[in-house]
């Protein structure tokens, strides 16, 4: 890393369970950060690590480089971008803006657009892994928006994930995290269906699963569910509530393009329904135990 990289110094919004230990990598990789969280409580561990505090969005951003939000949803992130205390009255020319939260590719878009009239470049840049993967510093990180802010932002963004990919302009690393999602729900609602009818058939499912892992079909989601429905305990892994932006924003997305998506819309809508019922912290395979509800529920 060059000195002129470690001269930035990054402002960091947002410090709850991925927030941390991404502050605490970037400490850890030389960075200095300055943090900010509605609760200051939730950052006093990262000051004791190193880091500085800011009494404001405002002054973090006015003090720093690169602002880096890691935030719940969208609209928390837009309440803090206004006024003579948000972001927008802070940032200045040179700096960058990252917003490493899951949202809408559209959001992202109209973020760009109104840090572009403060002269400032954003880059959608959400995250991949979960708390361990942010604890190791091996996230995956697709980035969309500008080239330059990309290339001037990568060696902050690889102290924080393993796999950092520029995959185009402003909203496409969003797109890219949602194109994700649209994958693993689908495959996971594939994964179900397979496994439910072998069970309604009679067919021995532990066999059934060596066979499916050994073609075109293997894949972690098939290893690691295939073994859960084999088992019958279905206690959470990975919990459907991290599905539950992605309809939204899969609707969002393909508004007014004319483009239908299905299957993907189907898995979502069934994951919803499911949290929508209580089942946010449920495994991801309750898909599987509402098509055989004798399966456990209780394990779930």
């Amino acid at each position: 890393m060059s000195d002129n990289a470690k001269s930035l110094k990054i402002g960091f919004i947002g410090t709850g369970n991925i927030g941390q230990p991404i502050v605490r990598n970037l400490l850890r990789n030389g960075w200095p950060v300055t943090v900010w969280n509605r609760t200051p409580a939730r950052y006093a561990d990262l000051v004791a690590a190193g880091a500085a505090a800011a009494a404001t969005p405002r002054e973090l951003a006015a003090s720093t480089d690169v602002v880096i939000a890691m935030l719940m949803a969208p609209e928390h992130l837009d309440g803090l971008l206004d006024g003579p205390d948000g972001i927008l009255a802070g940032v200045h020319s040179g700096s960058i803006f990252i917003d490493m939260a899951t949202g809408p590719p559209r959001h992202a878009q109209w973020l760009a657009g109104r840090f572009a009239a403060k002269g400032v470049p954003a880059l959608d840049t959400p995250v991949q892994g979960g708390v361990k993967a942010a604890e190791e510093g091996a996230l995956t990180v697709a980035v969309g928006g500008e080239r330059a802010a990309y290339e001037r932002a990568l060696p902050v963004l690889q102290s924080v994930g393993k796999l950092v990919v520029y995959v185009g302009a402003a909203g496409s690393g969003q797109l890219t995290k949602l194109a994700h999602q649209m994958i693993c729900a689908v495959t996971l609602q594939g994964i179900a269906e397979a496994f439910a009818i072998a069970k309604r058939f009679g067919a021995d499912q532990a066999a059934l699963y060596d066979v499916l892992s050994a073609g075109l079909s293997a894949s972690p989601l098939l290893k690691n569910n295939g073994r859960k429905i084999i088992s019958g305990d279905f206690t959470p892994g990975r919990p459907l509530w991290m599905y539950e932006k992605d309809r939204t924003n899969l609707a969002g997305t393909i508004e007014g393009t004319g483009l239908e998506t299905p299957f993907a819309r189907d898995a979502l809508d069934r994951m919803y329904a499911i949290m929508q019922n209580g089942g946010s912290d449920w495994d991801e395979m309750a898909l599987y135990t509402l098509l055989i509800p004798e399966s456990a529920p209780s394990k779930r």
